[in-house]
């Protein structure tokens, strides 16, 4: 190697980066024992931005274009190495392509169940796995808050604690939806939406957001669910005891069907054993009803008697008679019940004629 060629190996006069990665966030520029030559050209490509660092202090950022370097495009760099009159010897600086497409691969998961009080079951407990997507919407802050000094940051570098991130926010979630266990496949959109929101607005501080929340599954314990499906197979058939007049006559058919030696007279018995049981199901005579009791007594009329120019009752006929004894009511006296077209002198109404029997009439005035 000449002179020439080794002088030339000590100055960086292109800047950029090639993505080759599909899960490189942010990636720091080889600069090792090298300078970068003033005038040089940056290129900073869709779906990222370029961070100076100088001397661990962030200084300038630089989004999708190309730039040729000089202390006009560089404000806080110029000032913090002290360029006042446009130095243009080369420098040293540490430059971060950060990525800032969507991240599309980060999956999460319940590792253990998330409570949840629900209306018709009670307490149950719910896991439930998905996906997200990731943005840096402010490499400053992601610089500051997570990157630090590391070369390459992934993304299973912030997946773990996403994961955690994801799961401490999911139960008050579901919580919060007040949705019916039963719903929640109905209702996994809007709560992932709802979660998405949550998620961008705590990670706000990290620069980074969510744009995207799926929630795949939200799964029950293998034991409610095998009880539940118990109930919905209940529900599909409906009437056990025609369900199983139905297995029977199919029980007879197969076996009617069954050809050949000992297994056709096998076939034929367990066949008429089955139409047997079927014939006494239908056949079995219902059982008799209960003797029915007294039917209930009949209403007693209720009788209205106007006595001294006032409405007295309602009285039932033994009460009539008791007035009729004590001579509260006469023969004279207006009475009326429900059916009656107007009231009536007792004596005058066939019902009461007997009341009066025992009673003698007024006796003649005295000459």
């Amino acid at each position: 190697m000449g002179l020439w060629d080794k002088v030339r190996g000590e100055f960086i006069d292109i800047i950029e980066w090639l993505d080759d990665s599909r899960d490189t966030i942010v990636w720091r520029f080889p600069r090792y024992q090298n300078e970068i030559k003033m005038g040089a050209k940056l290129i900073v490509r869709e779906s990222q931005t370029a961070v100076f660092v100088n001397e661990g202090q962030i200084a300038d950022v630089f989004t999708p274009g190309t730039y040729t370097l000089q202390t006009q495009n560089l404000p806080i760099l110029s000032t913090l190495k002290g360029w006042k009159y446009g130095f243009d010897s080369p420098w040293k600086a540490e430059v971060y392509f950060v990525n800032t497409r969507q991240f599309t691969d980060f999956k999460w998961g319940t590792q253990n169940p998330v409570m949840m009080r629900d209306a018709e079951f009670g307490m149950v407990r719910l896991r439930a796995f998905g996906a997200y997507s990731l943005r840096v919407v402010d490499p400053e802050k992601l610089l500051r808050e997570l990157v630090g000094t590391d070369p390459q940051f992934r993304t299973e570098e912030v997946q773990e604690f996403l994961r955690q991130l994801i799961v401490g926010h999911l139960g008050s979630a579901l919580a919060a939806a007040q949705v019916p266990v039963l719903d929640l496949a109905a209702q996994q959109l809007v709560i992932g939406q709802k979660l998405a929101g949550v998620l961008t607005e705590e990670l706000s501080g990290y620069g980074v957001q969510i744009p995207k929340f799926i929630i795949e599954n939200i799964s029950l314990p293998p034991e409610v669910e095998e009880a539940l499906d118990k109930r919905t197979s209940m529900g599909v058939l409906g009437n056990l005891d025609q369900y199983t007049k139905f297995q029977a006559a199919n029980a007879m058919e197969d076996a009617a069907n069954n050809q050949g030696g000992a297994g056709e007279g096998f076939g034929l018995g367990l066949g008429m054993a089955a139409g047997q049981r079927m014939a006494a199901a239908i056949n079995q005579p219902s059982a008799a009803p209960p003797p029915a009791g007294p039917p209930p007594l009949p209403q007693q009329d209720q009788w209205f008697a106007g006595v001294n120019g006032t409405q007295a009752g309602p009285f039932d006929l033994n009460a009539l008679a008791a007035q009729v004894r004590s001579g509260a009511i006469v023969r004279t006296t207006l009475v009326w019940k429900n059916g009656m077209a107007a009231w009536t002198p007792a004596d005058q109404v066939a019902e009461l004629g007997s009341l009066f029997a025992a009673v003698p009439p007024p006796l003649p005035p005295q000459g």
